[in-house]
């Protein structure tokens, strides 16, 4: 598990009471996390709030399938069942169940990836994206004057 929070503590205590603490690794905060996302086939986001979903997209940038909360911006970055899927809030088992459809298959896993990946190059690119920033900041500059 990468990453660090208010939670981590509680998730290694759970992993120890389960029996499965071997089995798990607690990376905690992780710098250069495109190199270790590289390694990985699903990326599980079980998130209550989420604005836009960059965690997902730099996931999919890395071919990485995200199995995620449908909330905030999420929906906007997953394609569910094309590139990803998402479940309700809370939905420990939905989300188990999906990634262990994706790992379960690998024609499926392999298709979801390069999926991923192509919807983060096609929508979410920077050279597609900074120019539809410039062009609605330059709009709206003309308006105002």
């Amino acid at each position: 598990m990468m990453g660090d929070g208010p939670d981590r503590r509680a998730a290694e205590r759970l992993a120890w009471e389960k029996g499965i603490h071997c089995k798990i690794h607690f990376l905690g905060k992780q710098d250069n996390i495109h190199e270790k996302l590289a390694l990985t086939d699903l990326l599980l986001l079980p998130s209550e709030m989420e604005s836009f979903g960059l965690a997902a997209l730099e996931g999919m940038a890395c071919e990485v399938v995200p199995v995620a909360s449908g909330v905030g911006g999420l929906p906007e970055v997953i394609t569910d069942g094309v590139d990803g899927y998402y479940c309700k809030v809370g939905d420990v088992e939905g989300m188990a169940a999906k990634a262990i459809e994706v790992l379960g298959d690998d024609a499926k896993l392999e298709a979801m990836r390069k999926a991923a990946r192509r919807t983060a190059q096609d929508r979410f690119c920077t050279t597609r994206i900074i120019p539809k920033y410039e062009a609605l900041y330059r709009g709206l500059l003309e308006r105002k004057s």
